[in-house]
């Protein structure tokens, strides 16, 4: 070994002369003291927290499923009530224009269809008539023929006699 690494070094102090660089100097001593404690703290402060994050996720999830399932909803009418008094009355669309022409059509439609009736009777009616009246017209016809003929063939009659 060499006789220079045996050679004492001098520690030089230095102590400051200001009231700050004497607090400054203080609070690196303390904070030097305080390191081993603090990361101890650091440590057990993570192991809470993440104890806590433990204890609390789980009821975090069953309150927001108690929101989504029980609250909202409640929230949703509410809102929905307040929406629909605040909101301007609309005018509703009449239904009278359509129930009056459908009711209009039907009645017209029944009208109809008793005037065809009607006119479908008298016509039967009237194609009797005119049958009737067709086979006296024919009857009375051949009486004509044969009072006709009465006069005009009793000469011919009387001859062949």
């Amino acid at each position: 070994m060499s006789l220079t690494l045996r050679r004492r070094r001098r520690v030089v102090i230095e102590v400051p002369t200001t009231w700050q660089g004497r607090m400054k100097a203080q609070a690196m001593k303390t904070g030097a003291r305080m390191a081993p404690m603090a990361d101890q703290a650091k440590l057990a402060a993570n192991r809470r927290v993440d104890d806590a994050r433990m204890w609390a996720a789980p009821r975090l999830k069953k309150a927001a499923h108690r929101v989504e399932d029980q609250l909202a909803p409640a929230v949703s009418s509410m809102l929905n009530d307040a929406a629909i008094r605040v909101s301007p009355v609309r005018r509703q669309q009449s239904r009278r224009w359509p129930t009056a022409v459908l009711v209009t059509g039907l009645a017209i439609g029944a009208a109809g269809f008793m005037f065809y009736r009607r006119n479908a009777q008298q016509w039967t009616e009237h194609m009797k008539d005119s049958a009737s009246d067709a086979s006296r017209w024919a009857h009375e016809r051949s009486d004509r023929a044969v009072q006709s003929t009465g006069p005009a063939g009793a000469p011919v009659a009387e001859t062949t006699d």
